[in-house]
């Protein structure tokens, strides 16, 4: 047995450790279905659409983006819309379903849904906190904080019983607040009818390539008026299985990253003759035995096992429930209306990280055991929130518009983290080592959030053809944190704690002129902001890191021709953003500081020619020049006898996972059947261009016995950079009012593009190990079957 030294073991350990932290089984049902649509064509010309059925109005969709309900052609800012119809036909399960199909949208998947990073318009979050914010109809979800890893979680529900979900470009921060500096992705849900029962059931098979086992899903949702015109109830039941198509080298398993999500939604609605009541309850689960990312070759980033294959010592399953529930109030009292708005949300993750490769080899090389250990890290996110806004919204009956309301939130939160040292087969490390290393670190960081915000929004009607809208909002946020460390050998046993406050003032200013019934111009300026918060308290970390805010200069083109059958829009922005949030490293402790500013400049477009009443031709596309306009601090750190620069952000890097050019072109054909059936054939080519993974990071040694100080060794990190892809998406229905018949094939030329990369490096050795990378979906097919009744 080896004599062990606790404390020589300890101190070896923190420096070392301190650095870091085939064909598809449902081809012929498929064919089967294209084929059912094909032969009915024959009767085309017996019988004419159904109302509903055919190609897109392009002049009557209304979005609530302002908090009212107004004609997405009227609005002065860039709005997209994804409706149920194509969230039904892609057969789209997560936010990463939807990605380049909405101009200047960015959705990483990070190997299972809710595990995704979202950006708009190149703001990509630098910091542990989002840039781009969430809302369900009225109310956010989602923290504002710093200590909850938003910018890696977003909300990411399974699209059941959402009859929208509208995104909105630019900064949103006077009326939606917090985070929302890039923009907002706000999901609409069915509300309850009042006037007709239906009730809903369907279910669906699909075949992922690489995988060995179908996926499933099922699907239940009810009507139920209960008082005519008075009281509604809306209940729905959904549940994705998700297929594996993952391999693991290690022990040879099989489609590792099976999993599954749920949606529960119990709504009711009460209508009187001057004020409407909503209430609605939701859970939603997603559960997944481990992430679906590949390993790749450091140097070529080849595939290092195979294809669709990792190398996992330790499972990696991730689990977040959310539980809301909401009750929102509208009340005519004549001359306006009052809007309540109350939410109530409790959100709680938990993932676990293989750390094997960074941190095994503490086992044999420091510990002196014959080899290698299996390490694993585990991150735990708990979330309470609640929100209350109150609003006073003017009617519509005259040349002035205007909105005043406050805001409230309140967060209680914890994050734990775990770090463990075990044997490679999982068994816990021999006496006395097990004592010594076997628990690295154990943390706890609550942390409250609560802010107050008071808020205005207006427009004025000059003429019919020219207005100008605007807004403000001014806000404060107070918060509290500790951090707690009960066990471990990375970090000193112990509490600190420490608290912040800011005061944040945000405004809009957006002129519009409707040159035609047809074609309006605007111009808009808007300002958005990403809450700070407290740091540990170590001498060379400010306290506290602000706000981190930009500026959006906006001028666009919405415009329909040739009889409306023509829609396009054109916007071209810049961004402006300061104090940007960005992690520093002082004596060991990290924190986040502003320091440096970025730009982001780009142009939008989105065209849809409505070539017949039974056809659709869409294109959006964006491109973005988003980096870096000055170069992030050097962090020094002392090494005796050196001195350590570190930089980690270079002027005019590009900002992280965002392409310059992206694109997603569309074709929708209606056609008429027999007997009240309809056909539909779609089809999608998504393009995501090349990207980088990071900023540059730079390391100098230098002797600071020399003045100024030698530089003795420089060494220059560029990011990891990812390829562009392309991928088709097809599909196909046949449908009547009672029956829908739907089948689809995303990536149907099965491309291996990846959506984000990471180097996995030991952090005794310095030795990359290998990459991982998260790829697109495989190519899978999939049927899906409905009945409404």
């Amino acid at each position: 047995m080896h004599h062990v030294d606790a404390s020589s073991n300890q101190s070896v350990l923190k420096r070392a450790c301190v650095r870091s932290m085939r064909r598809s089984p449902l081809a012929v049902v498929i064919i089967g279905t294209l084929a059912m649509a094909a032969a009915g064509s024959a009767f085309a010309q017996e019988a004419a659409a159904p109302s509903g059925s055919g190609a897109t109005d392009l002049d009557k969709v209304v979005v609530t983006a302002n908090k009212r309900s107004e004609n997405i052609r009227e609005v002065p800012s860039s709005i997209s819309v994804i409706t149920a119809e194509s969230i039904q036909n892609r057969g789209a399960t997560q936010l990463s379903d939807f990605q380049a199909t909405v101009p200047g949208l960015y959705i990483n998947s990070n190997g299972s849904p809710g595990k995704t990073q979202v950006s708009l318009r190149g703001v990509s979050p630098l910091s542990s906190s989002a840039t781009v914010g969430t809302y369900l109809d009225e109310t956010p979800l989602g923290s504002s904080g710093i200590y909850q890893a938003a910018n890696f979680f977003a909300l990411d529900l399974l699209p059941y019983d959402i009859s929208r979900i509208e995104v909105l470009r630019g900064p949103q921060g006077t009326l939606y607040g917090a985070s929302a500096m890039g923009g907002l992705v706000k999901y609409v849900s069915v509300a309850p009818d009042l006037e007709n029962q239906e009730f809903r059931v369907g279910g669906g098979l699909s075949s992922v390539e690489g995988g060995s086992d179908l996926g499933w899903n099922a699907r239940f949702g009810a009507n139920l008026p209960l008082a005519d015109n008075r009281l509604g109830l809306r209940v729905s039941y959904a549940r994705n299985e998700i297929p594996g198509y993952i391999d693991n080298a290690v022990n040879g398993e099989k489609d590792i990253n099976s999993g599954d999500q749920t949606s529960a939604r119990v709504a009711l609605r009460w209508q009187g003759e001057s004020a409407t009541l909503d209430l609605t309850a939701m859970r939603q689960t997603i559960d997944s035995d481990n992430n679906a990312l590949v390993a790749l070759d450091p140097e070529g980033q080849r595939p290092l096992f195979g294809d669709l294959t990792n190398n996992v010592y330790v499972d990696e399953p991730f689990y977040k429930d959310v539980d809301y529930y909401s009750a929102t109030v509208n009340w005519n009292v004549g001359w306006a209306d009052i809007v309540s708005a109350t939410g109530y949300s409790e959100s709680r993750s938990n993932q676990r990280q293989d750390s094997t490769i960074q941190f095994g080899e503490v086992a044999n090389l420091l510990l002196e055991l014959p080899e290698p250990g299996s390490s694993s890290f585990d991150i735990g996110l708990d979330l309470d929130k609640f929100t209350q806004e109150f609003r006073l919204v003017s009617k519509e009956n005259g040349p002035f518009e205007w909105m005043a309301g406050v805001f409230y939130t309140k967060e209680d939160a914890v994050q734990t983290q775990t770090a463990k040292l075990n044997q490679l087969d999982g068994s816990p490390l021999p006496a006395p080592f097990d004592e010594i290393a076997g628990t690295l670190a154990v943390l706890q960081i609550p942390s409250t959030f609560e802010e107050t915000a008071f808020f205005a929004n207006g427009g004025y009607r000059f003429t019919d053809a020219f207005k100008i809208s605007g807004g403000v909002r001014w806000s404060r946020n107070d918060q509290d944190f500790s951090q707690i460390v009960t066990e471990g050998i990375l970090l000193d046993v112990g509490t600190t704690h420490n608290s912040s406050s800011e005061d944040v003032f945000t405004w809009s200013l957006s002129p519009q002129l409707q040159l035609s019934d047809e074609a309006m111009v605007y111009a808009r300026v808007a300002t958005g902001y990403q809450p700070g918060g407290p740091n540990v308290l170590v001498e060379g970390l400010p306290s506290q890191v602000d706000s981190s805010t930009l500026t959006n200069y906006e001028l666009g083109l919405k415009s329909l021709w040739a009889d409306n059958r023509l829609q396009f829009d054109l916007t071209g922005f810049h961004i402006a953003w300061e104090d940007i949030q960005v992690a520093s490293v002082v004596n060991g402790i990290s924190g986040l500081v502003n320091a440096g500013e970025a730009s982001s400049t780009g142009v939008e477009v989105a065209l849809m020619f409505h070539a017949t009443d039974s056809f659709d031709i869409g294109l959006n596309g964006s491109y973005t020049d988003s980096k870096l306009d000055e170069s992030f601090p050097v962090i020094s750190a002392q090494s005796p006898p050196y001195l350590v620069e570190i930089t980690s952000g270079a002027k005019n890097d590009a900002l992280p996972y965002v392409p310059e050019w992206s694109w997603n072109a569309t074709a929708d054909y209606y056609l008429p059947l027999s007997s009240g059936w309809t056909g539909h054939f779609g089809g999608a080519l998504r393009y995501v261009g090349a990207r980088r993974a990071g900023t540059t990071f730079r390391q100098d040694v230098l002797d600071p016995s020399t003045t100024p100080p030698t530089v003795l060794q420089s060494e220059v990190t560029p990011p990891l950079e990812l390829d562009d892809y392309a991928a088709l998406d097809v599909n196909a229905s046949v449908g009547n009012d009672n029956w829908t018949f739907r089948a689809y094939v995303k990536n149907v030329s099965d491309e291996r593009g990846y959506q984000t990369i990471g180097d996995i490096t030991s952090e005794v050795t310095d030795v990359t190990g290998k990459l991982v990378a998260a790829p697109i979906l495989p190519r899978t097919v999939g049927v899906e079957v409905d009945y409404r009744f």
